[in-house]
């Protein structure tokens, strides 16, 4: 019998454990798949040493070339490049660290919190910005943990928002997922729920009927995915969305601008469109964040306000994702020529929502 990862096998079973099972996660079985990165396995080794490497089956047959040229390669395959370093680049480039009260709890704004419930992510992207934490242990939040951060927040009443995150928490079983669900809405002040989440993307078997059902006794329960280029909109992803929507469930999408993959006009008007047929708001366009091992994502951002210039000419509203920076110090700033106070070649200036400043450096 033939192995599921062998070279052109495109295998899409519904049963997603099956796709977390079989999923490639060391680099022959990457060359196995995909023959001609013979000649790079040293260098997607180095990389996948430092930054785990995990793709599922479903994904993997979605990549059409096994180069760089092809978005989805770029989004999943690791890269000699991603052991390049920059001085500016950190591994928490949004200082987390500095906001967590408790283990797997961050508070960065008054109103919010988010917990990180999950190490595991179906596939690791290249780009994540929690690359420190994201598949380094693969696990859940212990339970006793979970019980101590929902107590935190049950201390704090002006927390209204709660974020679940991770790694992706849908890498969890529907019954950890419930048990989660339960003692956040036991909490009065707790008005919303929101889940972050790749897994329609990259394991839309995920999206079961059951997992929808569950997910709308919590209501009011939002759902942010992160589609990154149109061909992430197969049938099965589309289909998970319908799910989640026919459900009641309020979709939206942050997405990230990375160069060579989705850094053109023609592109992300593609993407957005498609996500608004399937009853998904465009919410966040991100900047690509200063972490280490994405410099050769970042686009400068002279060239992301030009395309959205262009997208504002293209697309209603519905249809427009915020393009956005998120800083340590003065949180999420809308990229716009109101809030870049300096720009040269090689450094903005920008003004946070209170007035701070921020710098960020541009790519080269």
């Amino acid at each position: 019998m033939s192995s599921p990862l062998a070279a052109g096998k495109i295998l899409r079973p519904a049963d997603w454990h099956w796709q977390m099972r079989h999923r490639i996660r060391s680099v022959a079985e990457l060359v196995a798949r995909f023959p001609a990165l013979g000649a790079h396995a040293a260098g997607i080794a180095a990389a996948a040493k430092k930054f785990p490497l995990a793709i599922t089956p479903y994904y993997a047959g979605l990549i059409e070339r096994a180069d760089d040229s092809d978005p989805l390669f770029r989004l999943a395959v690791p890269q000699a490049v991603e052991i390049d370093e920059q001085h500016f680049q950190s591994l928490d480039p949004m200082g987390e660290g500095s906001h967590t009260p408790l283990p797997g709890l961050i508070r960065r704004y008054r109103d919010r919190a988010l917990l990180l419930v999950s190490s595991t992510c179906a596939t690791y992207c290249r780009h994540c910005d929690r690359k420190r934490l994201a598949g380094q242990r693969e696990g859940a939040l212990a339970p006793a943990q979970f019980q101590r951060a929902v107590a935190w927040i049950a201390r704090h009443p002006e927390i209204r928002d709660v974020i679940l995150s991770g790694g992706d928490p849908l890498t969890l079983g529907d019954d950890a997922l419930l048990k989660m669900l339960v003692s956040l809405r036991a909490l009065k002040h707790v008005e919303i729920i929101r889940i972050h989440s790749r897994t329609p993307v990259t394991l839309p078997q995920r999206i079961t009927l059951a997992l929808a059902k569950m997910l709308a006794r919590f209501q009011p329960l939002w759902l942010n995915t992160q589609f990154n280029h149109p061909r992430e909109l197969t049938p099965e992803s589309c289909a998970a969305l319908a799910c989640l929507a026919s459900s009641g469930i309020p979709l939206g999408n942050q997405s990230v601008l990375l160069r060579g993959v989705n850094d053109n006009v023609d592109t992300l008007e593609a993407l957005f469109r498609g996500l608004v047929r399937n009853r998904v708001r465009p919410y966040y366009l991100f900047q690509c964040e200063l972490v280490r091992g994405v410099e050769h994502f970042r686009v400068p951002t002279k060239r992301g306000l030009a395309i959205m210039a262009e997208l504002r000419r293209r697309l209603s509203n519905l249809a427009l994702p915020i393009y956005i920076l998120d800083t340590p110090a003065a949180g999420k700033i809308p990229l716009t020529p109101g809030t870049i106070l300096a720009a040269t070649a090689r450094r903005l200036t920008l003004r946070g929502p209170t007035g701070q400043r921020a710098a960020y450096p541009e790519p080269r």
